[in-house]
């Protein structure tokens, strides 16, 4: 029986061919990549099952809202195609964009195991290594509006505030629809703004928040963004998510998108319009008589086809379902609900109110069974919130130190997002560092500095080179440094964190995060992270330490204005280290206090490759015997130095490419 389908199937597919009018010549992407990696054979059953999935594709009764997704053959054969149309298109002209598409993307990459084509109406994406529900930033096509803008600030603020809440709109959709659009007038040039923003409706609210937010600061690379020059329009597109914004109107109605029109009686087929673009009001009796064939040919294509499609969804469903088990069942320890948190912070309290973080506010609380706990308060609506709310649960529930603040639990219900850490007594170092009232010996000896070093030390080195992950923290700061009952650091606030393969030395960060001062100079110039941006936070750190001041707010009675590394370099290269240190410490440790500065300096040196690793900086710590190198001229920054496009207002967080 198997033979005599094929046969069918072939028979059927070449009559379909041989009347479908020949769209190749007319169609053409936008854009297409293609993976040029790896290639299949022609005949082979990669290109078998790339035939299935296409065909599923551009032959199903039906596509959710515009977004349809197919796996055809089984490892290492397996493809993955998925299909996105704009959310605004209508249900025709969707599928004839996807009919086109899947036709034309395998001709345009011949042999090729991954594509991705772009128009302005759908996205295609097929690949043998991808998740349909984990997000796909690479391949990325930027296309923007050579004109400038007359006001780029007041442009450039509103395009920022626009793009923040359509990303959260469209996160806010359901497994079937993720897409939000506004408009928003430019008063100070009389024209109106209009966006939109899309995401794969497979993909969780954290992930689209994340792919959006990745193509946000792809706006503000230098590409589209430079102090004279704002381009009047751009998109960006990858396969899991895409914006666009422009001047000029270029979407419909968000609801337009919907189910196919009712079916036609078979009777009625014969007048009923088959195509809406270019449609003109009359018709040839020779194209009626190819749109019966082809409608007939694909009815039993179709046919044939959705029989296996169900088997297939009814695997995957079966397969993804599992999948999603399981993985709740790993959580399911550390959730906690809203209403118990509720009750042990007594309703977030002004009186258990401990501060404000970078994405919301910190609450003591108290567990029934008397355990002391601190809630991190993500404010709603903040699409950084989101994504450091997903990446503090990733990273801290994999990892165990003693000098890493521990994560309990989280809480994701009633539009809060929750982190429930261990409650640190004596809040962060920077509250006793740069504390007029508190920065004493008594309150903070030198023993108890030179424990936090080497604390703060030892954590690095676990991040660097000792957990299961490697990973960068980026924002390595006093405000981060937890200390508890006996002054012993504990690093806090991962959200930021940059996990790499265990073989991975830097990369190049799409977003830049972090706090000015402490980030190392080719973060901030180039973007490149690697884990001796955190030895250059560390470095910064321990001069902080040293000196009693910050980074941002140095100064010296006495002295002409420097910023404290410059101030550091100077002194040490006269020979009058000793200047740099806190009066508060005595003389009793200079040999201990002197050798910190040395290995400040050290951490702090311009050339990333100058810098020790953080478990040499952990033996130089421990060994005093240990000679130490001579450092070279350290990195400068001052308020003169930052970027154009950056901005910071004293030790506060920055986001910006």
């Amino acid at each position: 029986m198997e033979l005599p389908t094929k046969l069918i199937l072939l028979v059927l597919q070449f009559i379909l061919i041989s009347f479908l009018p020949k769209t190749s010549a007319q169609f053409q992407f936008l854009y297409s990549k293609c993976g040029n990696i790896n290639y299949y054979t022609q005949n082979s059953t990669y290109q078998s099952n790339l035939k299935t999935a296409l065909n599923s594709l551009s032959s199903t009764p039906r596509v959710t809202n515009g977004y349809y997704n197919f796996t055809a053959g089984q490892t290492p054969n397996k493809v993955k195609a998925m299909v996105l149309c704009r959310g605004d298109v209508p249900y025709n002209t969707c599928r004839l964009c996807i009919r086109d598409s899947a036709a034309t993307l395998p001709v345009s990459c011949p042999n090729q195991t991954e594509a991705f084509g772009y128009t302005d109406n759908c996205i295609i994406f097929y690949s043998n290594n991808f998740s349909f529900n984990a997000v796909k930033e690479r391949p990325r096509w930027a296309l923007w509006n050579n004109k400038n803008v007359s006001n780029i600030t007041g442009f450039n603020n509103t395009l920022t505030s626009m793009m923040n809440t359509l990303q959260n709109k469209a996160s806010l959709g359901n497994s079937e629809l993720k897409s939000a659009a506004a408009q928003i007038n430019l008063t100070t040039t009389n024209q109106t703004m209009y966006g939109l923003v899309q995401c794969n409706p497979d993909l969780s609210r954290f992930d689209c928040v994340k792919c959006v937010q990745y193509l946000i600061f792809s706006f503000f690379s230098k590409d589209f963004v430079t102090p004279t020059f704002i381009a009047a329009g751009a998109r960006v597109i990858t396969p899991s998510c895409n914006l666009r914004y422009e001047i000029y109107s270029f979407y419909g109605n968000l609801t337009d998108v919907g189910p196919p029109p009712p079916p036609v009686p078979v009777s009625n087929r014969s007048s009923t319009p088959q195509v809406e673009i270019n449609q003109k009001s009359h018709r040839s009796h020779s194209t009626i008589v190819i749109v019966i064939p082809i409608m007939g040919s694909l009815v039993l294509i179709i046919s044939i086809a959705s029989i296996c499609i169900l088997l297939r969804r009814k695997k995957r469903k079966k397969s993804a379902t599992n999948l999603n088990k399981e993985e709740i069942e790993n959580f399911n320890s550390l959730q906690y609900s809203f209403e118990a948190i509720k009750v042990a912070t007594n309703d977030f309290s002004n009186d258990n109110y401990l501060g404000e973080g970078a994405f919301g506010a910190v609450y003591k609380g108290k567990l029934p069974d008397e355990q002391e706990i601190a809630v991190k308060r993500l404010a709603r609506n903040s699409v950084q919130g989101d994504v450091q709310f997903k990446n503090e649960i990733l990273i801290l529930t994999k990892l165990q130190h003693r000098n890493l603040v521990r994560l309990l639990g989280f809480c994701f219900e009633e539009e809060e997002m929750l982190l429930i850490y261990e409650f640190v007594i004596n809040k962060s170092l920077d509250s006793f560092l740069f504390d007029p009232i508190q920065s004493s010996s008594s309150s903070m000896p030198w023993e108890t500095r030179y424990r936090v070093i080497n604390g703060i030390a030892r954590g690095l080195v676990y991040l660097h080179e000792d957990s299961r992950l490697r990973i960068v923290h980026r924002d390595l700061k006093a405000g981060n440094v937890l200390l508890d009952t006996d002054f012993n650091p504990k690093i806090a606030d991962f959200g930021m964190a940059k996990l790499f393969n265990i073989d991975q030395t830097q990369s190049v960060a799409s977003t830049m995060v972090g706090t000015f001062g402490y980030m190392a100079p080719e973060y901030v110039l180039h973007g490149h992270v690697s884990t001796k941006s955190d030895v250059f936070s560390f470095g910064i750190l321990i001069l902080e330490i040293v000196s009693g001041q910050r980074i941002s707010s140095f100064k010296i009675i006495g002295e002409k204005p420097e910023n404290l590394l410059t101030f550091a370099w100077n002194k040490w290269l006269e020979g009058k280290a000793w200047n740099i240190v806190d009066p508060t410490l005595p003389s009793a440790f200079s040999t201990e206090i002197l050798r910190c500065i040395h290995i400040g300096l050290l951490c702090v040196q311009h050339n990333m490759a100058d810098r020790p690793t953080m478990s040499s900086v952990e033996l130089m710590l421990s060994s005093s015997s240990l000679s130490l190198q001579v450092p070279s001229q350290p990195a400068f920054f001052t308020r003169s130095h930052t970027p154009s496009n950056a901005t910071s207002q004293g030790n506060t967080s920055i986001r910006s490419i």
